[in-house]
């Protein structure tokens, strides 16, 4: 059995195994309020045989929201859109999470569908963004800095919609601190300046991921892991670098935190040094300083590829984004090419069987399409 295929125990959580699905924003909810599109999208992946699928950056907040068109958990209409998404996942044997994040500065942008460029206008439905300093994102608008009293706030918003992620069935949720957005913001020197208990030293800058990750991690089960995503790295000279971000897992660690999802970059827009592969050393460094387990992602393309990633301990999962969108098959593609002749995919479908002691790993109505 392929590494890519063992499962993965995350406190009393086991997914089937070791290739998962990224968050990736399909700019095609109303009203924060996601729908059909976004159904068949992870529920693709499910039968596609994703072990784990997470659904795309979902605002805590409507000003949250990077464009108008992003999914939310700020209501309960939401909450129950995405538990009929969470249902359909199930019954094609994957575990499902959500994102949860604020954009802040970047929020209020045009969705990139050709509709056009930088912050949207009041009057085409943009709004006011917010942010530790009143620093713009080169291209946006300017921000207006938060007060002391909206900043202990924010934490309370991550945590009344993860209670709304349980609702809906989620069996992970996943706190965005990465890609430039608002925990970003706070954590990362070149867009915080401030001089109060939010700015400054490391340990200030941190505080509100710290203190938001103890917020969710008060409402969300014992037995349900608690996931991080982390930018390693800023790409640019006095930004946060792969060691700095290594120490912020290490103290997530003892603050319920069960896995970091490591990305780099998003907070400038600089030239990232983008190559199949290009992110994992940083996942290493993170996985060797914290002690915690890691998922990968960035440009992983092969089967051969994500199985020499887990084989090397770079990675304790592999996320797979790009070439999903292209395969929605990807990991059955994968398990194809490393021979693995009965993938643990468990696939238990809702409208679908598995013969006893016959599984492929495919669902039956596409094993025509299988390689066997």
């Amino acid at each position: 059995m392929a590494l890519l295929f063992e499962p993965l125990t995350l406190r009393g959580t086991t997914i089937r195994n070791r290739v998962w699905l990224p968050p990736m924003c399909q700019y095609s909810a109303v009203d924060g309020v996601p729908n059909d599109w976004h159904l068949v999208h992870l529920g693709a992946r499910a039968v596609g045989g994703f072990g784990l699928v997470i659904a795309e950056a979902t605002s805590v907040v409507p000003e949250g929201r990077i464009t108008p068109q992003d999914a939310g958990l700020w209501n309960d209409e939401q909450a129950q859109a995405w538990a009929r998404i969470v249902d359909v996942v199930h019954a094609r044997g994957a575990l499902v999470g959500v994102q949860l994040q604020h954009a802040g500065r970047k929020a209020s942008t045009f969705r990139p569908f050709h509709e056009g460029n930088g912050s949207v206008p009041a009057e085409q439905g943009g709004w006011t963004t917010v942010a530790p300093s009143a620093v713009s994102f080169p291209g946006l608008a300017t921000p207006v800095a938060l007060s002391d009293d909206e900043v202990a706030a924010i934490p309370h918003a991550f945590a009344a919609a993860a209670r709304r992620a349980l609702d809906a069935g989620f069996d992970t949720v996943e706190l965005h601190a990465a890609h430039g957005y608002l925990l970003h913001q706070f954590l990362s020197p070149l867009s915080n300046v401030r001089t109060d208990r939010w700015g400054g030293s490391p340990e200030n800058r941190a505080r509100l991921l710290v203190e938001t990750t103890d917020a969710v991690r008060a409402v969300w089960p014992d037995d349900k892991p608690l996931l991080v995503r982390l930018s390693a790295t800023d790409w640019t000279e006095g930004g946060l670098t792969v060691d700095d971000v290594a120490a912020v897992a290490a103290v997530l660690r003892g603050h319920g935190v069960d896995l970091v999802d490591v990305s780099t970059g998003g907070n400038l827009p600089v030239p990232v040094p983008a190559a199949p592969g290009y992110q994992v050393p940083a996942a290493r460094r993170v996985r060797e300083v914290s002690g915690l387990p890691v998922s990968a992602v960035g440009l992983i393309t092969s089967g051969a590829q994500a199985e020499a990633i887990l084989a090397e301990g770079s990675a304790d999962a592999v996320l797979v984004g790009r070439a999903a969108l292209f395969d929605p098959s990807w990991p059955l593609r994968a398990a194809h090419e490393l021979g693995v002749a009965t993938p643990a995919l468990a696939f238990v479908g809702a409208d679908a069987r598995v013969r006893p002691g016959e599984s492929t790993g495919w669902p039956v109505q596409y094993e025509r399409g299988s390689w066997n």
